[in-house]
C-alpha cells in the first residue's frame, strides 16, 4: 500500500453563527464604543508597549507583558463588537404591539416566594439581573414578551422546574440607554 492509496475519512464541521436579537440603541451603543476603543484606547495601549518595549530585556519586563495583555483585550473586545454589530438580528421595537414589551418594567408577584419583584426585559447584551434586567432570552424574558396586566404567566426554566408569576403593574418605557452593555 502507497501513501497516496490511503483515504482520510471525511469529517464535516458546522459553524453555528448566533445572531443575538439586538436593538437599533444597542448597535449604536456597540458602534460607540468600537470607535473609543479605535480612536482612543488603542492608540494610548500601543504608545504604552513602545514606551514599555525599551526597557530592555522583555523576558522579564512585567509592564511591557501588562501592556501587551490590554492590548490583546481591547482587540478581543473590539472583534467581539464587530462580530455582533454584523450578525445582530434588530428588533423592530415598533413592531411589537399589545402585553408586556422590551424595556418595561414589571412588577410580578411570586406566590411561591410570597415577594414581588419588579424586572426590566432588555436585550440580551444589557441584562443585569442583580439590577433586576432580564434577557428577552431568559426563561423568565420569554414568558413575559406579550403578557398582560394580571396574566399569571408560567416560568419554565428546565424540563424539572417552571414556577408561576402573576403580573402586577407594568410600566412602559423605552430604551434611553441607561442599561450599560455587558462588558463581554
Amino acid at each position: 500500500m502507497t501513501i497516496n492509496s490511503i483515504q482520510k475519512p471525511e469529517t464535516e464541521i458546522k459553524v453555528t453563527i448566533m445572531h443575538e436579537k439586538l436593538t437599533k440603541k444597542d448597535i449604536e451603543m456597540m458602534e460607540a464604543e468600537l470607535e473609543d476603543r479605535r480612536m482612543n484606547i488603542r492608540p494610548k495601549i500601543m504608545e504604552e508597549v513602545k514606551r514599555c518595549r525599551e526597557y530592555g530585556d522583555l523576558s522579564e519586563n512585567y509592564e511591557y507583558k501588562a501592556a501587551k495583555q490590554a492590548q490583546r483585550q481591547n482587540d478581543s473586545r473590539m472583534r467581539y463588537l464587530q462580530n455582533m454589530i454584523k450578525t445582530a438580528q434588530i428588533i423592530d421595537e415598533d413592531a411589537q404591539k399589545g402585553g408586556v414589551q422590551l424595556f418595561d418594567r414589571v412588577t410580578l408577584w411570586l406566590p411561591e416566594d410570597e415577594e414581588e419583584m419588579t424586572v426590566q426585559v432588555v436585550s440580551t447584551v444589557r441584562t443585569d439581573p442583580s439590577q433586576g434586567r432580564v434577557s428577552l432570552e431568559s426563561p423568565l424574558g420569554k414568558a413575559l414578551l406579550g403578557a398582560m396586566l394580571g396574566d399569571i404567566i408560567n416560568v419554565h426554566v428546565s424540563e424539572s422546574y417552571s414556577y408561576d408569576a402573576e403580573i402586577r403593574a407594568v410600566e412602559p418605557a423605552e430604551d434611553d440607554g441607561s442599561a450599560p452593555l455587558l462588558p463581554y
